[in-house]
């Protein structure tokens, strides 16, 4: 059975998109929900590990609407989160 891993994204959006990329490597489903900010669209790193997470089939979304992702209500993704076997918080 495929374990489902969710990254948090908060504070360190560079960093904690470039783990996501990262655990795509091995077995697992990868989520990615960036919680609470606007996503630093003009930070080349965050651009490159969006690229590269969607090039992979990985659509990160977010509880803001106005971000330039997809939205997912924050109850939603709460509820997303309860379904994983890992959860990490950036």
């Amino acid at each position: 059975m495929t374990k489902k891993i969710a990254v948090i994204v908060r504070d360190r959006q560079a960093e904690a998109l470039r783990m996501a990329v990262g655990l795509t490597l091995g077995e697992a489903e990868v989520s990615v929900f960036i919680l609470d900010q606007a996503l630093k669209h003009d930070d080349q790193t965050v651009g490159i590990s969006l690229e590269t997470l969607n090039e992979l089939g990985i659509r990160p979304v977010s509880n803001r609407p106005d971000d330039k992702i997809g939205f997912m209500s924050t109850e939603d993704i709460a509820l997303a989160l309860a379904l994983c076997d890992t959860v990490l918080s950036y």
